[in-house]
């Protein structure tokens, strides 16, 4: 259940009262500053309280952190002090519950390795062979757009894809109802009133969640009996050393958190990159040129590993725009953070949203510079948790590899086929929390690169 207390709601967090900081304004807490830009909230903090620092903010107090050394003790959670199950609860459970994220311990490696398989190079390359003619059917369809808006175009394209190829829906029909449910799930995740009576996001969130689980569960049977290369199937299948398996109601839980996971993340990413080669178009050249030097329009699982600077680019995407700005755990036993004491039961927040900016480990953190993480100079190196946008430890993100490979296959065939521009002087807004998204879609004029195609 999710403990979001009256203590909480009201400041709390006495337990933490010799941390530096303040607990906020009276119900709301930081709730509110921290949602309107969590970048210049965190800089704030750590400006006026250092590397720890108490605050109250998404109803509970929580001690807020802005060091890599801290992400690497709370990530790599070596003597087990700090659960990610009871961090995420309060914010995932009613939405997102027992999700990868939402389990600890034995519990959580057994369902990690379940689901392994189904995150490996073979699977991989077979959800590309879904993924490469979808890409190419949608960009036929932007073509000549006079009023196109890249964001829910691309919002649109990846929850197509996840709709497919983690679930195996071809109908259109079927395909609209679960996006339409989906897109009301993940926006209630955003939701500050989580109440029936006053929250019409939160409400509408819950009822696609009932909807999504009736469905999914209905199509359980035939994944089993007739399995094809989408991952629900390869969920319905799994199985360990020992013969176990997922449970019916495990495998509808999975499916949902990982839309949530691989569509939002993957379209936030590529806005991002897409916003970010208009401002710097050499860069959007010097990928272009690489993309037409290539003969396949659709390249193929291992022709996209030799996209390197792609990865560079999408990297310093997720530096500069992390689509979780946060992290959260709370603490099981008693530990030290930075040299300070943190009972049990403390809920905290590792930023790196931060610490991605932090001039200690980056040079000109706050610009575009993919070539930091090329083999020459590799600036993601001077410490193993300066960046870390999927996460790390045992709960480093399971899908990584499946986002790179997705956003290579959309920036390969994008810059084949189109160059992009944003009206001059424009500057992207930006809404960081819950994920990192335009406030505006992104309005992009696109260019016909090519007229045919190779």
């Amino acid at each position: 259940m999710a403990r979001i207390s009256f203590d909480g709601l009201m400041g709390g967090g006495g337990e933490i009262a010799h941390l530096p900081g303040h607990r906020g304004a009276p119900l709301l807490g930081h709730t509110l500053q921290f949602l309107g830009d969590p970048l210049a909230f965190a800089r704030r903090h750590s400006a006026a309280h250092g590397t720890v620092a108490r605050g109250n903010f998404l109803f509970l107090p929580r001690v807020m952190c802005f060091s890599a050394d801290i992400n690497e003790q709370v990530l790599l959670n070596r003597d087990e002090a700090f659960s990610s199950e009871r961090g995420w609860s309060p914010v995932l459970e009613k939405l997102f519950p027992r999700g990868l994220m939402l389990r600890d311990g034995a519990d959580h490696r057994q369902h990690r390795r379940l689901m392994q398989p189904a995150f490996r190079s073979e699977a991989l390359a077979g959800y590309l062979d879904l993924m490469n003619p979808l890409i190419a059917s949608r960009l036929d369809q932007w073509q000549g757009q006079p009023d196109f808006h890249f964001y829910p175009a691309i919002k649109q394209l990846t929850l197509d894809m996840a709709a497919q190829i983690f679930l195996g829906l071809v109908l259109d029909a079927e395909v609209s109802a679960v996006n339409r449910d989906f897109s009301d799930l993940v926006e209630a995740s955003g939701a500050v009133l989580r109440m029936r009576c006053l929250g019409p996001s939160w409400t509408r969130g819950l009822s696609a969640r009932r909807r999504l689980e009736r469905r999914l569960t209905g199509l359980i049977a035939t994944r089993r009996r007739s399995p094809s290369a989408d991952l629900f199937s390869q969920l319905c299948l799994a199985e360990d050393e020992q013969g176990q398996r997922y449970a019916d109601t495990e495998i509808v839980d999975h499916l949902i958190f990982l839309m949530m996971a691989a569509h939002d993340t993957t379209t936030s990413a590529l806005t991002t990159i897409v916003y970010a080669l208009t401002q710097h178009p050499v860069w959007q050249q010097r990928l272009a040129e690489q993309a037409l030097d290539r003969s396949d329009e659709r390249p193929d699982f291992e022709a996209l590993k030799g996209h390197e600077e792609t990865l560079w680019v999408l990297r310093e995407a997720l530096r500069l725009y992390p689509p979780l700005t946060i992290m959260l755990r709370e603490t099981l036993k008693p530990v030290q953070l930075a040299g300070h004491p943190i009972p049990a039961g403390m809920s905290v927040a590792l930023f790196p949203v931060y610490t991605q900016r932090d001039p200690h480990w980056w040079t000109d953190p706050d610009g575009f510079d993919p070539a930091r993480f090329s083999p020459a100079r590799q600036e993601h190196r001077r410490h193993p948790f300066a960046w870390a946008p999927f996460g790390g430890g045992v709960h480093m993100c399971l899908g990584l590899h499946f986002a790179e490979m997705q956003v290579k296959a959309v920036i390969h065939q994008l810059l084949r086929r189109f160059s992009f521009a944003v009206a001059p002087g424009y500057e992207m807004p930006y809404r960081l929390a819950p994920i990192a998204h335009p406030l505006d879609g992104l309005p992009l004029k696109l260019a016909s690169r090519l007229r045919g195609r190779a």
